[in-house]
């Protein structure tokens, strides 16, 4: 298994709709975790990387209802 973290920046912020969409991307195979920063702007999936690819995550996320806008690079 290889555990990688990605984070996009979310045009708004989710409402109780996607929320409840995002338990459903938690249930992938290879979803390890999903979190959202303070103020809900910014979406950050750790995630195993022999089973799924960032566009993948990315996908999921988007199917769930957020509104995705680009992915912050991590330092």
């Amino acid at each position: 298994m290889t555990a990688l973290d990605v984070v996009f920046r979310l045009g708004r912020r989710p409402g109780a709709p996607e929320m409840q969409a995002i338990y459903q991307v938690r249930e992938v195979y290879g979803i390890r975790k999903i979190s959202f920063d303070d103020d809900g702007l910014a979406v950050r999936v750790e995630y195993d990387a022999s089973r799924l690819c960032e566009n993948t995550v990315a996908a999921l996320l988007r199917r769930a209802g957020l509104d995705i806008r680009d992915k912050v690079a991590l330092v």
